[in-house]
């Protein structure tokens, strides 16, 4: 039994992450939808431009398919793939690394929507010559958040590929 809980011990921390970030999101979208809030996410370009889109669609989708979606999907990869080739995954340090990078890099691009959403958003209607200022800090903060949380993704890719390559070895040789 004792296998058996620390072989899976790591995925557990995958489907709570999961569900958390499905919680953000869901309170994300009921609160973007109450009336002040809507008519502000609006008067600022909610969704289809300016600052608005950057809450409403994007920090809200960001947070419930790559939060939710696709951090629940490599829970499910990690558990089922050594299941299905009865062989380990290729690295349980390279699933750690995936794990907290995704997740780390998943929280700061959400938060960098919301602030720069946010910042931006209030700047718009009450000094919208101050807007291009803030434009400067794009480039460093989202991208910077964007590649921690390609980096997990990328992370992930590798070890399931490498995992799949020593499968087909494996099963070549016999």
């Amino acid at each position: 039994m004792q296998a058996k809980i620390s072989e899976y011990h790591s995925l557990v921390k995958f489907i709570v992450t999961s569900a958390a970030f499905f919680f953000v999101g869901a309170i994300h979208g009921v609160v973007q939808t109450i009336h002040p809030v809507r008519v502000w996410l609006d008067s600022i370009g909610s969704p289809y431009g300016g600052p608005g889109h950057m809450i409403d669609p994007l920090a809200h989708a960001h947070i419930n398919l790559l939060g939710g979606v696709v951090v629940l999907l490599m829970a499910f990869s990690y558990y089922i793939l050594p299941k299905v080739t009865e062989r380990p995954i290729y690295s349980r340090r390279l699933q750690e690394h995936s794990y907290w990078w995704t997740t780390i890099g998943i929280c700061c691009f959400y938060s960098t929507l919301m602030i720069f959403g946010i910042w931006e958003g209030m700047l718009w209607l009450d000094h919208p010559e101050q807007v291009p200022e803030v434009h400067k800090y794009y480039p460093p903060v989202i991208g910077t958040a964007s590649t921690i949380m390609g980096m997990g993704l990328w992370i992930y890719f590798a070890n399931l590929f490498l995992s799949a390559r020593n499968y087909y070895r494996e099963v070549k040789k016999s």
